[in-house]
C-alpha cells in the first residue's frame, strides 16, 4: 500500500474551510514514513513493547518543527501550523497507526489536548499555547477521564475553586482531583484539565511543573505499550485565572462535544490503519505458506473467512470515514460537529480493525501468536480503539439516540427516504449494491417503527442494538455512493484507498448484502425478544422485505471471489 495520494477529478473539502494542498500532504506523509522507519526499527519496536516503554525521544522529535513537526497538521495557520483539515488529519493518523498505534496515540494526545484551546480559548491564549505547540513542539495531554466516571464527563469530581483578592476579583483557581488513563500523562509539558467551577465544567491549562500537580507510574497495559499512559493527581494545584480556557466557566462539556465528530474520526483512522497493517501481513504470509499442495492464498476456505470479509469491512469503514471527513471540512452538520457521523465512523472502523487483527493472528496459525510476526502486537494495540475516546457501547448509544430522533421527527420517513434514494442509485448503476442497501434501509425503518409502537427503546439493550443496525445500514449506503463515484472517476482527491472503482463496487455489493441480512434478522430478533409472544406489534415485522433480501444474496460468493482476486493481484486492483 502506498502512503501518498494521487489527484483525481473531485477534490475533497477541508475542516473549517482549511486544508493542505495535495503536494504538501504527500510531502508530510512521505516525511512521516521516512522518519518513523529510520527512528523505529522493527527490533526496537518489539523491544519497547516488551519493556512497556514509551520512546519519549521519538515522540518529541516527531513534534519538533525542526525535524518532522507532525503536529503542525493539526494547528491553524495563524498560530504557526499547516491548517490541515479533517481529511488530512485522518490520513496522517492512518499512516501513523500502520507504523505503531502507540506512537500515533502520543501525537493524537497533543492534538486532543489542544482541542479545548482551538474551540474555546481567547485569541491571546491561542497565540500562546497553540503557538508553543507549533514553534516549540511542546507535548500536551488531555485530562478528562476520571477513575469513577470513565467516559461520562458529566460525572467528574475534579473541582476548581476560585481564589479571590481583597476586592473579590478572581485571580486564580485551586484544582483538586484525579484523572486516569491519560495519554502522555507522564511526559506532557502541559495538560488541559476538565474541572468543575461554580459555573460548571471548565477547561484549564496546567503546566507540568505546577506545584501539587503530579503524575502516577505509567500503567502496565495489555497493549499500546509504546504510549505513555498515567494518572494525574491535582492536590491544591493553583493556576492563574488566565489559564481558564476562554472568558468564562461552565462551557467545558459544550466545547468537548463540539469536536467529538472530528476526534472520533481520528481514532477511527487508528482502527483502519491497524486493521489494514495486520491484514496486509496476513495476505503476504498466505502467499508464501504452502498447505495441501498449494499456498493458502488459493484456498477459498481461508481467504473467504480470514481475509475477504475484513478487507470489505475496512474499506466500508473508510468510505464512511471519508464522507464524514469531507462533510466536516465543508462545515456540514450541527455546528459542524457531526457527532452521530463521528460515532458511526469510529464504531465501524475500530470494530473492523479489531476483527481484522484477530483474523490475522488466525491466518498466521501458531506463528501469529508469537512476537516476531507482529500481528499479535497489532491485535493488542488496536484493541484500545474500541475503548478510548468513547467505548463502542457509548458509540452505539450515541448513534441510536441521534437517529431515533430523526426517525420520530420525520414521522418514520427518514430511512424510507434513504431506501428510495438507494433504489434510484441502483437504477442508475446496478453494480454497487445499492439495491441491497435500499433493502437494509427499508428493513431498518420497519424495525424502528415496531420499536416506536411497542415503546421498546425503554430497553437499553434494544437501544444499543438499534445503534449497531443504524451503523451497518448507513455505512452500506455511503459505501454504495462511494463506489458509484469511484466508478465514475470522481473519488476523493486525497483518498488512500488502493482499489479501483470496480473493486470497490464488488466490495460494496458484499457489504450491502450482509447489512440487509443483518438488519432483517437481528432487527426481528430484538423486536420479538422485547415483546410478549402474542403481542400485536409483531405483525409489523411483516413489512421487512425478507424474500427480497434472501434473493439479493445471489452472487455473494462470486463477488467474494472477485475481491479475493483483487487482494491477491490475480486481477487489477
Amino acid at each position: 500500500m502506498t502512503d501518498t495520494v494521487t489527484p483525481t477529478a473531485e477534490p475533497a473539502g477541508h475542516f473549517g474551510g482549511a486544508g493542505l494542498d495535495l503536494t504538501s500532504l504527500n510531502l508530510m506523509l512521505e516525511g512521516l514514513n521516512d522518519f518513523v522507519d529510520a527512528a523505529l526499527s522493527p527490533d526496537l519496536q518489539l523491544e519497547l513493547d516488551h519493556e512497556d516503554r514509551c520512546p519519549e525521544d521519538i515522540v518529541r522529535a516527531m513534534s519538533d518543527p525542526m525535524t518532522l513537526g507532525v503536529q503542525l497538521v493539526f494547528i491553524p495557520e495563524q498560530y504557526g501550523g499547516m491548517d490541515g483539515g479533517a481529511f488530512d488529519s485522518y490520513l496522517v493518523c492512518e499512516v501513523l497507526a500502520r507504523k505503531d498505534i502507540g506512537l500515533a496515540t502520543a501525537v493524537f494526545a497533543t492534538f486532543l489536548g489542544s482541542d479545548p484551546i482551538v474551540v474555546g480559548a481567547t485569541e491571546e491564549q491561542k497565540q500562546e499555547w497553540l503557538g508553543a505547540i507549533a514553534e516549540q513542539g511542546v507535548v500536551f495531554a488531555y485530562g478528562a477521564t476520571e477513575p469513577d466516571a470513565g467516559s461520562d464527563l458529566g460525572a467528574m469530581t475534579t473541582t476548581a475553586t476560585p481564589v479571590t483578592d481583597d476586592d473579590g476579583t478572581v485571580t486564580a483557581y485551586r484544582l483538586n482531583g484525579r484523572k486516569q488513563w491519560i495519554s502522555n500523562g507522564s511526559i506532557a509539558d502541559y495538560s488541559t484539565i476538565l474541572a468543575a467551577t461554580p459555573e460548571g465544567p471548565t477547561w484549564f491549562v496546567v503546566a507540568k511543573d505546577t506545584p501539587g500537580f503530579t503524575a502516577g507510574t505509567p500503567e502496565d497495559k495489555h497493549g499500546l505499550r509504546l504510549s505513555n499512559t498515567a494518572s494525574l493527581f491535582l492536590d491544591d494545584v493553583e493556576v492563574p485565572a488566565g489559564n481558564l480556557v476562554g472568558t468564562r466557566g461552565g462551557l467545558g462539556l459544550v466545547q468537548a462535544q463540539q469536536v467529538f465528530g472530528y476526534t472520533r474520526l481520528m481514532v477511527a483512522a487508528f482502527g483502519l490503519g491497524g486493521g489494514w497493517e495486520a491484514l496486509d501481513r496476513a495476505i503476504a504470509y498466505s502467499m508464501q505458506r504452502e498447505q495441501g499442495g498449494g499456498p493458502l492464498s488459493e484456498k477459498q476456505g481461508f481467504t473467504h473467512k480470514l481475509i475477504v470479509p475484513h478487507a470489505v469491512h475496512l474499506e466500508a469503514a473508510r468510505a464512511y470515514m471519508e464522507d464524514t471527513a469531507d462533510r466536516l471540512d465543508r462545515g456540514l452538520g450541527d455546528n459542524g460537529a457531526m457527532n452521530t457521523e463521528g460515532a458511526i465512523a469510529k464504531y465501524m472502523a475500530t470494530e473492523a480493525g479489531n476483527a481484522a487483527a484477530d483474523a490475522a493472528i488466525q491466518a498466521h496459525g501458531g506463528y501469529g501468536y508469537t512476537r516476531p510476526y507482529v500481528v499479535e502486537k497489532i491485535r493488542r494495540d488496536v484493541r484500545i480503539t474500541t475503548i478510548y475516546e468513547g467505548t463502542s457501547e457509548i458509540m452505539e448509544m450515541t448513534i441510536a439516540r441521534g437517529r431515533w430522533q430523526a426517525h420520530l421527527k420525520s414521522g418514520g420517513r427518514h430511512y424510507l427516504d434513504v431506501a428510495t434514494e438507494m433504489a434510484s442509485l441502483h437504477a442508475r448503476n446496478p453494480l454497487v449494491g445499492a439495491d441491497s442497501a435500499s433493502l437494509a434501509a427499508r428493513s431498518l425503518a420497519v424495525v424502528l417503527d415496531c420499536c416506536r409502537v411497542g415503546r421498546l427503546t425503554r430497553n437499553q439493550h434494544v437501544l444499543f442494538r438499534i445503534g449497531e443496525l443504524v451503523a451497518a445500514t448507513e455505512t452500506a449506503v455511503v459505501f454504495a455512493q462511494a463506489a458509484d463515484q469511484a466508478m465514475a472517476g470522481h473519488r476523493f482527491e486525497k483518498s488512500l484507498t488502493r482499489f479501483s472503482g470496480d473493486a470497490l463496487a464488488a466490495m460494496s455489493r458484499v457489504f450491502a448484502r450482509e447489512s440487509a441480512h443483518k438488519v432483517a434478522l437481528d432487527g426481528s430478533r430484538w423486536v420479538a425478544g422485547a415483546l410478549e409472544p402474542d403481542s400485536p406489534v409483531l405483525a409489523g415485522l411483516d413489512g421487512i422485505p425478507a424474500d427480497a433480501i434472501r434473493a439479493a444474496q445471489g452472487g455473494l460468493v462470486a463477488d467474494m471471489d472477485r475481491v479475493a482476486d483483487v487482494l491477491y493481484g490475480r486481477t487489477p486492483a
